[in-house]
């Protein structure tokens, strides 16, 4: 549960801890600003996925539904600075698929927690083939990670791949090249 006065608490402990003056006129309101940040961009620690994704139609004959370039924006839960970039969803329906926007949200359930691309990946996929029943699923994210631009290595402009595939994508390369094209395109 958020718990916004925590948050406040620490955000004055940071500045404290980093030399700043909490107290001084352009710190005054930021622990309050920061705990309504962090209220929106971890607002999908409490949503649960299966909430989109229950809404469905009757699509007996749909092949493979792809959803490509979703914008998130997430923040490691390494280092709390943001990752962004864009998902890719593709499904093969079992008689029914679930309403376009939905997939988006599902990305944004777990984009808006402290997160790691690679374990954001799969819990789509995860979300997708257990909700929909899938026969197949493949998720694609492309992101660039601001802890490698800002800090570190500093490489800005590095974007990091990962994939995930379940049921019919899975040691299947030609479906998996179909959905690699389309997300090319």
């Amino acid at each position: 549960m958020f718990d916004k006065e925590k948050v406040m608490d620490a955000v004055k402990l940071l500045l404290e801890g980093i030399g700043e003056d909490p107290t001084r006129e352009g710190l005054i309101e930021t622990p309050e600003r920061v705990a309504r940040m962090c209220e929106d961009i971890f607002g999908g620690m409490n949503e649960d996925p299966k909430v989109h994704l229950s809404k469905q139609f009757p699509a007996p004959n749909s092949e493979l539904v792809i959803e490509k370039d979703i914008i998130f924006y997430s923040m490691c839960e390494h280092h709390l600075l943001p990752f962004f970039g864009k998902a890719h969803v593709a499904y093969i329906p079992n008689g029914k698929v679930v309403g376009l926007s939905k997939i988006p949200r599902t990305v944004e359930v777990f984009a808006r927690r402290p997160q790691l691309q690679e374990q954001m990946t799969v819990q789509i996929a995860d979300a997708v083939e257990a909700n929909l029943e899938a026969k197949g699923v493949m998720v694609m994210i492309e992101a660039e990670h601001t802890c490698m631009t800002m800090r570190g290595v500093k490489k800005p402009g590095v974007k990091t791949i990962t994939t995930a595939t379940r049921g019919l994508f899975v040691d299947n390369p030609d479906r998996q090249r179909m959905f690699l094209d389309a997300v090319r395109n």
